[in-house]
């Protein structure tokens, strides 16, 4: 558990470590989205985020590297890092600071640095953070809190076998109709690591889910042409494809974040959300929906599946974008056109 650092009050309910969301940032602009973080967990993020920020001009290319930025933005956030991000639900002994609540339309978008206080010493040690466009988070300040032991006993710590699942799995289609906003946000950010490990040439997908799901967005972002690479998908609990791919599409581990890769192997891999990973290695076996309550007498039940949208699935443009600026294979002459997009 947390504690505030001045007082020692317990300010969240006992949590534990999970991996950072690939979407943390990501999400639909003028719409209200649920809780990023399921009850009882708590992730980190290693690198600066929130105020206070510094136009790229002032900062310059070296300083922005720093702060892992390699392609010039409008600006660079100078703020913490390894914040800690928990669900609203979880927290405790936490009371909103009122002239700190500012946002853009629905809710507050912590603009003005950490608008939550603890209640035993006043102590701002928290951001709450809900508008639209955004996932509903609570970032504790790392300087502003001590980690505790809960004396819960543990639970196991999550781990590949988790990826087989079948609660892990994410569909990639919500029971609307619409394209899942955490899809949307995953396809970007894998493929920003799919044109930096590519150099930008072109690939070819296999054919099945990946193609299906993945095609529109490699055919926006990638060129197409001969010499193309070969993309696979490859992990935990399924076999390797044959023959081998010269890319690999891999979950990242739910607890460390870290890609998977054969064992003794150097490969060249591309992460993915898991739980986007793991409904694209099993694509037919998705859980059953739960019901509530029975059906009337003399109603025969069936399940019909959710309709598919119109369009194709369109990666986030930002979570492209921003996971792209973030890896140093930016700066190398072939992603040119990428940094002055």
């Amino acid at each position: 558990m947390f504690v505030c650092a001045g007082c020692g009050t317990e300010l969240p309910a006992p949590v534990a470590r999970v991996a950072l969301p690939v979407h943390t940032h990501y999400g639909a602009w003028e719409q209200l989205h649920p809780p990023l973080m399921e009850p009882a967990t708590y992730a980190v993020d290693p690198l600066p985020t929130g105020p206070p920020w510094r136009l790229w001009d002032e900062v310059g290319a070296d300083a922005a590297a720093r702060q892992g930025v390699y392609a010039p933005v409008y600006a660079v956030s100078f703020g913490a890092r390894n914040r800690i991000v928990i669900a609203p639900g979880d927290s405790r002994s936490m009371a909103l600071i009122p002239e700190k609540c500012d946002g853009y339309c629905r809710g507050v978008d912590g603009r003005d640095g950490p608008n939550l206080a603890c209640r035993g010493c006043g102590r701002a040690v928290a951001t709450r953070m809900d508008d639209c466009g955004m996932w509903q988070t609570v970032w504790l300040e790392p300087d502003a809190v001590v980690r505790r032991p809960s004396g819960l006993p543990a639970a196991p710590p999550p781990d590949w076998d988790d990826l087989a699942r079948p609660e892990h799995r994410v569909p990639p289609v919500e029971l609307d109709g619409s394209w899942s906003l955490r899809w949307e946000a995953a396809v970007g950010v894998a493929l920003a690591h799919l044109v930096a490990v590519t150099d930008n040439r072109p690939v070819t997908l296999p054919a099945g889910p990946v193609a299906d799901l993945l095609g529109h967005g490699v055919g926006r972002y990638l060129p197409a042409g001969p010499d193309a690479r070969s993309v696979g998908l490859a992990g935990p609990g399924i076999p390797m494809p044959r023959p081998r791919p010269d890319v690999l599409l891999v979950p990242r581990h739910p607890l460390t974040g870290t890609p998977w890769r054969p064992d003794g192997d150097e490969a060249a891999v591309v992460p993915l959300d898991s739980g986007v990973w793991a409904h694209l290695a099993h694509p037919d076996e998705a859980p059953p929906l739960l019901g509530i309550g029975a059906l009337p007498r003399g109603v025969l039940h069936d399940d019909y599946p959710p309709p598919r949208p119109w369009y194709p699935l369109t990666p986030n443009p930002d979570a492209f974008s921003r996971t792209l600026i973030g890896l140093p294979a930016v700066r190398r002459p072939r992603l040119g056109n990428y940094r002055s997009a």
